[in-house]
């Protein structure tokens, strides 16, 4: 039977480049997403997945800043209903926390963030499980960031709540491997985003470019990730990281231009 994957945060950019890639591989996509109104088309994803590759593909809402546990749980019976067993998730939405600096940062601020990335993962983690129990086992990737080891400035909640999501994915690994169940995560660096390519307040300029192999990701190096880490080559990988970011972390001091 056909296998299905869910992927949050999947109507442009990263999450779009990884239900791309599911979907070359012949399984049935959802896409999740907020709507129109934040400015993700879910459905447009969708179609535009079915007419390039002829796979199932579905959008599917949510909404991150407001968590609610009956509506992602109505969400996962959406995808029950389709019939197609669940044997992937990936985990691609994000509060992005910019400019949230330390000492001013209002609390309920700091805490939508980590409620996004952390909360809102977790709701969405749990309810799969119980799917993949189900159905024999799957995996679980999440998208972290290579700033949950080394922090950057003024992103106390983002780079915490990546930190968390660490620990979060062991604990997973380790609660949820006896029913076959992986769980993985990805550290990418520096991505070309629609942001890095219109170089929004001088992002190319930023010392995360200069990496050991002179380039940073494109979409389709984390989709490729996220797929490795769901496929049958990785069956006996759980509860660790990897990272995808041309050597940034491994580098102490990121070489002069």
């Amino acid at each position: 039977m056909t296998p299905c994957v869910l992927i949050t945060g999947a109507s442009f950019g990263t999450g779009y480049a990884i239900a791309e890639r599911f979907a070359k591989e012949g399984y049935a996509v959802f896409i999740g997403g907020r709507g129109k109104k934040y400015g993700e088309d879910v459905d447009a994803a969708a179609k535009q997945l079915q007419e390039a590759y002829g796979c199932f593909a579905k959008g599917v809402l949510y909404h991150t800043d407001c968590i609610c546990e009956q509506e992602i749980n109505a969400l996962f019976e959406q995808i029950k209903a389709e019939g197609y067993p669940l044997k992937a998730c990936v985990f691609n939405a994000a509060h992005l926390g910019r400019g949230q600096e330390s000492l001013s940062v209002k609390f309920d601020d700091f805490m939508q963030v980590i409620q996004t990335n952390v909360g809102f993962n977790f709701l969405i983690a749990q309810h799969a499980a119980g799917q993949m129990k189900q159905n024999g086992g799957g995996s679980l990737v999440f998208i972290g960031s290579n700033s949950a080891l080394r922090v950057t400035e003024n992103r106390c909640a983002y780079c915490s709540s990546k930190s968390a999501m660490l620990a979060m994915s062991k604990s997973f690994a380790v609660d949820w491997g006896q029913y076959g169940i992986r769980s993985n995560v990805i550290l990418p660096g520096m991505i070309k985003t629609k942001r890095w390519q219109e170089n929004e307040n001088g992002i190319q300029n930023l010392l995360a470019n200069r990496t050991p192999i002179g380039d940073i990701a494109e979409f389709e190096d984390i989709a490729n990730a996220a797929y490795f880490l769901c496929s049958e080559q990785a069956r006996c990988i759980t509860g660790t990281e990897l990272t995808v970011d041309g050597g940034m972390l491994a580098q102490l001091t990121p070489k002069e231009e």
